[in-house]
């Protein structure tokens, strides 16, 4: 059976980042390649003995950005460490991760493969930074732009992230859930699980709540801190929340281990945003939502605007009135909300899920390691 490093991030709980879940659950869908993970020294990663674990990172390593000491590790782990029959990158395209992984595959001469977790800046320049044998891109969205950056077709396979779904909630288990995280048995309650420093989506989302008729709803924010300028950007927020009279209607839950729980207590998932730049072209997020049967709002021109074929998602436009509009019609409509729920998880268990994507990128290494 070839061997299949995967060189991305330490892949270990907590699973609170969208490329090291990417890369658990294709090791898990793989059947008939062994993968190995890199992990930290001395942990298990808890994916069981079908996937084997490659300790490159220090027992202290963390958070979403590897250090440079990091870095160093993984690409001596590359040039001198036993040499795989395939190497399969995960990470956003970088010039200093991309020039590291041109040398290791080229010296080495190993087939390679580039999965682009989260889509450049629109500034790089994206044919010189790609190094990969093939590069593999989430959505027709990031394809298309590839492709006219100049990255010829040959060296482009789309194949879309996938998730383990989650059971829809029972009723007793949205209360339980509800009372965890002290939130209103009985409240409607919206939940915006994006980024606070990237795009419009999270002012957009404050403002069309601020302007919600009636005063029962409230609005839960359930962002990761992923840079040093995140606690800025919600101390900002929080003072607009403020100056827009709902500061006590705002939830600032922060992040969670417990996030699946809190999208299966709400009752509308927000992620109407204009850039999903540093996150994931299908938010797994979002894919998890949907899975749970939850209606989800995204930005139209993104990405993820393309899950809402069969009513799967909402895409609206980034403006307060246009998020406004959809958060009113959700907020009275329990047959919409039911309605998009049940589309959502049907395409989610029809698209996005383990063994299709394992598939996919079973046949790709086919071809790569013939």
């Amino acid at each position: 059976m070839a061997s299949v490093l995967y060189v991305s991030k330490p892949v270990a709980p907590p699973w609170n980042d969208s490329s090291k879940n990417l890369v658990r659950d294709l090791a898990l869908g793989l059947t008939r390649y062994a993968p190995a993970v890199m992990t930290r020294r001395g942990e298990d990663h808890t994916l069981g003995d079908a996937v084997g674990a490659d300790p490159v990172y220090p027992a202290s390593a963390g958070g979403f950005a590897p250090g440079m000491k990091d870095n160093a590790r993984v690409m001596g782990r590359l040039m001198l460490g036993s040499a795989p029959d395939l190497l399969h990158f995960f990470f956003a395209p970088n010039p200093k991760s991309s020039a590291a992984g041109r040398l290791a595959t080229r010296l080495r001469r190993i087939p390679s493969v580039h999965t682009i977790c989260s889509a450049p800046r629109e500034e790089q320049e994206a044919a010189r930074v790609l190094f990969a044998d093939k590069n593999v891109v989430l959505s027709a969205h990031t394809e298309a732009r590839m492709l006219a950056a100049g990255v010829s077709r040959e060296r482009l396979v789309r194949i879309p992230p996938a998730i383990a779904p989650l059971t829809p909630p029972t009723a007793a288990e949205v209360l339980r859930a509800r009372g965890q995280f002290a939130l209103p048995a009985d409240a409607p309650l919206f939940c915006y699980p994006g980024d606070l420093e990237f795009g419009r989506g999270a002012v957009t989302v404050l403002d069309a709540f601020a302007a919600l008729p009636g005063r029962d709803a409230l609005l839960v924010m359930a962002c990761r801190a992923k840079t040093a300028g995140a606690k800025e950007a919600e101390q900002s927020l929080r003072a607009h929340a403020q100056e827009r009279g709902v500061s006590e209607r705002v939830v600032w839950v922060g992040e969670t281990n417990a996030i699946h729980d809190l999208l299966g207590a709400v009752d509308v998932v927000l992620l109407p945003t204009d850039t999903l730049y540093a996150k994931m072209d299908y938010p797994l997020v979002i894919l998890e939502a949907m899975s749970l049967g939850k209606p989800v709002v995204v930005g139209t021109g993104t990405p993820a605007e393309e899950l809402c074929e069969g009513d799967a998602a909402i895409a609206t436009e980034v403006t307060e009135g246009a998020v406004l509009d959809v958060m009113a019609r959700l907020l009275d409509d329990a047959a919409a909300r039911a309605r998009h729920g049940a589309a959502g998880r049907a395409r989610v268990l029809d698209a996005y899920t383990r063994a299709p994507m394992a598939a996919a990128y079973e046949a790709l290494y086919d071809e790569l390691c013939a």
